[in-house]
């Protein structure tokens, strides 16, 4: 059975399977990896966690620019399956971006985990006090529109966010 967890110095081996199976690069949505996180050492990795922490914590000044973001991993026992980011506020990058990002580990994919997810982080964003999220998915990516749809999102249209067109879909609580 699937869990939402916070992220966990314990899984670096089972995040690096997972990151792994998806190829070189920081390109895991819902993880938050930036460029320069070191996730292959002990160190670098609780680093990156520590950082991730401290966006999440509402006690947290965030910095000018920045957005407040809780981040979650999906696993089930000790294999990190997928993860999922909820992001507050209205700044620029939450409207290039959405609200809301995750990525499943393509070995876990068609199995609902994404839907179950978002499901759990549209709670949170109710608990925050929100009441819509913007979710956006590349155009040809039919498994996001499917779940961002069964989330109850609302098409709004297309935009280009200057690395190719994305639909956008707003999803009220």
């Amino acid at each position: 059975m699937p869990e939402l967890i916070a992220p966990s110095v314990r899984l670096h081996r089972a995040w690096l399977e997972a990151h792994a199976e998806w190829g070189a690069g920081p390109h895991e949505d819902g993880f938050g990896l930036g460029q320069s996180d070191d996730v292959g050492t002990p160190a670098g990795f609780a680093a990156w966690l520590a950082r991730l922490a401290k966006q999440s914590d509402p006690a947290e000044t965030i910095d000018v620019g920045r957005h407040r973001c809780t981040y979650r991993w999906i696993v089930d026992g000790d294999r990190v399956l997928g993860g999922i980011a909820l992001r507050d506020g209205d700044d620029d990058y939450v409207s290039w971006a959405g609200h809301v990002g995750y990525g499943i580990r393509p070995s876990a994919r068609r199995r609902g985990l994404a839907t179950w997810a978002l499901g759990r982080m549209l709670n949170e964003a109710r608990a925050w006090g929100l009441d819509r999220i913007l979710a956006v998915c590349a155009v040809d990516n039919a498994a996001s529109i499917k779940t961002i749809e069964h989330g109850g999102g609302v098409f709004e249209g297309v935009r280009d966010n200057g690395t190719g067109p994305l639909r956008r879909y707003w999803i009220t609580l």
